[in-house]
């Protein structure tokens, strides 16, 4: 088992729920168009200032859309692949394009249909992105990072089930789920700090009615503070 993955969240189960193909004609299969997004934009940018010498009022046409949504889906397949050969840092940097490829579809389009034809896979895309960036600490032993990158994850996605008014989702969510579980696991096997160590022995020491070690313990605390 890899470090800071367990079995319920394998990113072999991601293969279960891969993003969706648009509606329209199949690609060849060894056809792959990895252009990025920042190249994408750029294109569009000068054919728009060609026309008019402005970006203002460029809308995103629905096949634009179906390009990105093909070409999301190529790059959703290959950070599963890296997931599984445990480069995380690549993981990282394809999530995150993805992530800023829903982004520039938002902002480009009038259409809340195209604009949820990809922003529908934010959350798988954003648990994959914090799992990634979780685990890349924790490779260091840097548990307080990872913890953190966690809970950021998890607000962000609860932040986005609100703008988007699925509350219903803020409990059911299973992205949410996993990282919790995730989060809770992580915190149970983070080494324990000289304080609460003590603290954890004091606790121990006073149930078992052991007041001589407790006396011990809480000097032991307040030297700690006073340092």
């Amino acid at each position: 088992m890899r470090e800071g993955v367990t079995d319920r969240d394998d990113p072999r189960r991601e293969r279960e729920r891969p993003l969706q193909k648009p509606s329209r004609a199949r690609q060849p299969r060894d056809h792959i168009d990895v252009r990025s997004v920042k190249l994408h934009d750029r294109r569009n940018t000068e054919e728009r200032c060609e026309h008019d010498g402005s970006e203002a009022g460029f809308v995103l046409k629905p096949e634009d859309c179906s390009k990105l949504q093909l070409e999301a889906l190529q790059y959703h397949h290959r950070y599963i692949c890296l997931l599984q050969l445990e480069d995380y840092a690549a993981v990282v940097r394809d999530a995150e394009r993805n992530l800023k490829l829903f982004d520039f579809v938002d902002a480009h389009t009038d259409s809340e249909e195209l604009t949820w034809s990809l922003q529908q896979f934010r959350p798988q895309v954003l648990m994959i992105y914090t799992r990634a960036k979780a685990t890349v600490k924790l490779q260091k032993e840097d548990f307080s990072s990872a913890i953190e990158e966690i809970e950021n994850g998890i607000e962000t996605l609860r932040q986005f089930y609100q703008e988007h008014s699925r509350q219903d989702l803020l409990e059911q969510s299973p992205e949410i789920q996993a990282l919790q579980h995730w989060l809770d696991e992580v915190k149970s096997r983070r080494p324990l700090s000289r304080r609460e160590q003590l603290e954890q022995d004091l606790h121990e020491a006073v149930n078992k009615e052991d007041y001589e070690k407790a006396a011990r313990v809480r000097d032991a605390l307040r030297n700690l503070k006073s340092d």
